[in-house]
């Protein structure tokens, strides 16, 4: 089976014949995988009215269990935006009613991030949605495959360390 990476690296290869091409059959497609993955989720968020963004503090603070709160370093730690960008999101997704802020108790000056109820549901539904869109892109693909391909990824992952991902 061709796909339009095979007619990139054929053009490359005629063009520039003295280069080892190896890694543009790795990285093209995975470069291309990427865009339809993003297109998946930003439609599997929006369909739940939510943006990509959004889903990312949401997400970390559904992961954290209940009672579904983070002081802002950690939601630095888990999103990894800035301070500003954290703030910002945090004022938008409160203005929206998704999260509340309130004092930390282990702490005068700080303050927790908590989900609310319908920032739960918003997240809830677009994860729904999103596992079900990336279930539609793996489905020709062979639970073994699947597991194979996932240890592979993992592996050309590992020199970058293991960052927190909020999706």
């Amino acid at each position: 089976m061709r796909d339009e990476v095979d007619d990139l690296m054929e053009a490359w290869a005629r063009e520039r014949a003295d280069l080892d091409l190896e890694p543009v059959a790795v990285f093209s497609r995975i470069s291309r995988l990427a865009r339809h993955v993003d297109l998946a989720r930003r439609t599997a968020f929006s369909d739940h009215g939510i943006e990509s963004w959004e889903f990312d503090v949401l997400a970390a603070l559904r992961r954290a269990g209940a009672p579904y709160e983070l002081s802002p370093g950690r939601l630095l730690r888990e999103t990894l935006v800035t301070s500003g960008t954290m703030t910002n999101r945090v004022d938008r997704l409160a203005g929206r009613g998704f999260v509340e802020r309130s004092p930390d108790p282990g702490d005068r000056r700080g303050v927790i991030v908590r989900l609310t109820p319908e920032g739960k549901t918003a997240v809830d539904g677009a994860f729904e949605a999103l596992l079900d869109a990336e279930r539609a892109l793996l489905a020709d693909f062979p639970v073994d495959d699947q597991t194979r391909l996932a240890g592979l990824l993992r592996l050309l992952l590992s020199p970058f360390g293991s960052p927190p991902v909020a999706g």
